[in-house]
């Protein structure tokens, strides 16, 4: 039976679960946003890819910069049934969580990982394994009960960018799930604890630099945990570089010394424990490209110590 929703989300994550609830014929009242934000070189004001795939629905869009009195007056207005959540940003106050049943898409294995970025930090962690979790919204950060709780392998090549992706198709398959059998869960849910609890907090400009001096499956990690955005970064011969994708070789010396360099063995830096392959990266100002493409055109000389840096975005 169709349901009568208000969906709330922001970045293209969400934008998945939005299709997919128009798609499964609910009836989607007002969608909920962050509100433009000046971007590119001229820095108009861009409505975010929720906003703008709202508008290509025909759906109404709102964008509070917080859900006062009023905001909880209009969804009140709407008669829902459910309000869908999916990385809109804002802690929604209890006079929202009244007005219909909140339901929310979180791609970790609750308890573990609540906060801003769990995909980072279930990578940079190397985690073998992770949840998306359908939960109830509460007061509490990402503390709800969970609806619907569906297991992954994680690839140890995978990258943040890879998971994003997955986790956005699949949280957007199981929300409509749970919003079309709503009765069957809305019951069930099961209480997190707090046992195993961990933190996830906002990828900031210092956590970028990469740090040669750890075991060089951190490095990896580090490396795919924020593969291709925000990117790890790295200082070589004066240039700064994003470093996009890695794989831990056999190597040995001095952390951050260049052991390889040539079209053959490709780009090869020396850990705290082994080496990782720099497969690929991107230099200031340029285009990503793998390292053997890098090195066709440029000479680094092995035994070059590489310098942690900032990289502008």
């Amino acid at each position: 039976m169709s349901k009568r929703l208000a969906f709330m989300g922001t970045p293209g994550f969400a934008v998945p679960a939005l299709e997919a609830l128009h798609q499964a014929g609910h009836q989607i009242l007002a969608v909920y946003c962050q509100p433009p934000k000046p971007t590119g070189r001229g820095m108009q004001l861009t409505p975010t890819p929720v906003h703008q795939a709202a508008e290509k629905l025909g759906l109404t869009v709102r964008t509070p910069e917080k859900l006062n009195a009023d905001e909880v007056a209009y969804l009140t207005s709407l008669n829902l049934d459910l309000i869908c959540v999916a990385a809109y940003g804002l802690l929604l106050p209890g006079s929202v969580l009244k007005v219909a049943p909140c339901i929310n898409v979180h791609p970790s294995a609750l308890p573990r990982w609540r906060g801003a970025a769990p995909l980072n930090h279930t990578l940079l962690k190397g985690d073998a394994t992770t949840d998306l979790c359908i939960m109830a919204m509460e007061k509490g950060l990402d503390t709800g009960a969970v609806y619907k709780r569906v297991p992954f392998a994680l690839s140890t090549e995978m990258t943040f960018g890879e998971l994003h992706d997955l986790m956005a198709r699949e949280g957007a398959n199981h929300l409509v799930d749970v919003v079309n059998q709503w009765n069957s869960y809305k019951d069930k849910a099961v209480p997190q604890t707090e046992e195993g609890m961990v933190y996830a907090p906002k990828i900031l400009p210092a956590d970028r630099v990469t740090d040669f001096t750890k075991p060089a499956v951190d490095v990896h990690n580090h490396i795919r945990g924020l593969s291709p955005f925000p990117a790890a970064t790295m200082q070589l011969d004066g240039a700064g570089y994003k470093l996009l994708r890695s794989v831990v070789v056999e190597g040995r010396g001095t952390p951050g010394t260049v052991l390889q360099a040539d079209t053959k063995n490709g780009l090869v830096i020396a850990c705290g424990d082994g080496a990782v392959r720099l497969l690929e990266l991107q230099r200031e100002g340029k285009r990503a490209m793998r390292d053997i493409e890098l090195l066709n055109g440029q000479s680094i000389a092995l035994g070059t110590v590489v310098e942690s840096c900032a990289v502008s975005s």
